[in-house]
């Protein structure tokens, strides 16, 4: 059964309702020209940090958001965020400072131990890179969300992963290997070509929301359409945002406010 649900925007949601909460969205969107993005009033907020990873005795970035109605007396949700190839994780907090502005959340970016680091997927990293690379990239991110964890009311119930092009791919990759943490995953424009769909048969529980433009020229949407399939096909709880005309980067700038509104409807 098909529903077509009309909201006050420039978007046109078409919901697939199965046995389970499931919906392919198109999403039409200008695409954005190449000039440079002001920074928001919540972006203006964003923290750059760094702390002593132990492993190698190395100084780590990390950038936080937190946002203004966070209340140290009440549980929060928090989103782990991955940054894509080349992009820092205060550029990565950019994308999404409005967006956990307004739904309450705090944010927490991390490295990833390098800007290519692949989050733990061992098969993409670049050429001459550490032999241990994959493993310090996970270990960094999972170092973060210990330390969101202990310095915020962080509500544990709702934890969230979120990813961008490589930290797309990263977020479905964690997303699926520690399913036991997350009450939901977003990745957009997942450069997950390394990764198969099949691993989401471990992680048939966990709610997952995708987004990519069918004008990517960086990653094709293909890709990411194939997951979406795999989705629909466990019956997981899943939203697919499909911009049209959008490139690569408005996965991201797009679609962080559906990624967020996500987020809203799910917990552990």
């Amino acid at each position: 059964m098909f529903d077509t649900i009309r909201i006050p925007s420039r978007l046109t949601i078409v919901a697939v309702v199965c046995a389970m909460t499931v919906a392919s969205v198109l999403v039409d969107a200008q695409r954005r020209g190449g000039q440079a993005r002001p920074e928001s009033a919540a972006a203006q907020r964003i923290q750059n940090r760094r702390y002593l990873f132990e492993r190698t005795n190395e100084q780590l970035e990390y950038a936080v958001f937190v946002s203004t109605k966070v209340k140290k007396d009440k549980k929060s949700p928090l989103v782990i965020a991955l940054h894509g190839a080349g992009v820092s994780p205060r550029q990565m907090l950019s994308f999404v400072a409005d967006a956990a502005q307004d739904g309450g959340y705090i944010v927490f970016a991390p490295m990833g131990y390098s800007l290519q680091g692949w989050y733990g997927i061992g098969e993409r990293l670049p050429a001459g890179s550490p032999a241990n690379l994959a493993e310090l990239s996970e270990l960094d991110v999972m170092n973060v969300l210990d330390m969101a964890r202990k310095e915020f009311n962080v509500d544990d119930q709702r934890i969230y992963l979120l990813g961008q092009s490589m930290g797309g791919a990263g977020a479905l990759y964690l997303g699926v290997k520690h399913r036991e943490i997350w009450a939901a995953v977003g990745a957009t424009a997942p450069a997950a070509g390394g990764l198969s769909p099949a691993s989401l048969e471990a992680a048939a529980g966990v709610p997952m929301v995708l987004v990519h433009g069918d004008a990517d020229e960086s990653v094709s949407v293909a890709q990411t359409r194939r997951w979406a399939d795999k989705m629909r096909e466990l019956m997981m709880k899943y939203e697919y945002y499909e911009i049209r005309g959008g490139g690569h980067r408005d996965a991201i700038i797009e679609g962080a406010s559906k990624v967020f509104a996500f987020f809203d409807k799910h917990s552990k």
